[in-house]
């Protein structure tokens, strides 16, 4: 079992931060000439990725958490003989 849960959006998330440091950064070092606005598509759409890949996961794990709660058969209720059940 993973020590750490897999978390999608968070893996986009940082790779839009290290692709926006790296074009400033690489217009700081005069490598390019890359004007300020040039990050806001890249940032915008890197976070409405990260948004659609969050709930993807969320929704991949209360999938899996539901079909192991199902399997599991400690939460059923105790079976009573007869037709009328014991109050």
């Amino acid at each position: 079992m993973p020590r750490v849960e897999f978390r999608p959006g968070r893996l986009v998330v940082g790779l839009t931060g290290l692709a926006v440091a790296v074009v400033y950064g690489g217009g700081a070092a005069g490598a390019w000439d890359a004007a300020w606005y040039a990050v806001v598509p890249l940032l915008c759409g890197g976070l409405g990725l990260a948004a659609a890949a969050g709930w993807a996961g969320y929704r991949l794990r209360r999938r899996r958490a539901a079909r192991a709660a199902s399997t599991e058969s400690t939460g059923a209720p105790a079976s009573t003989s007869g037709s009328h059940a014991i109050r």
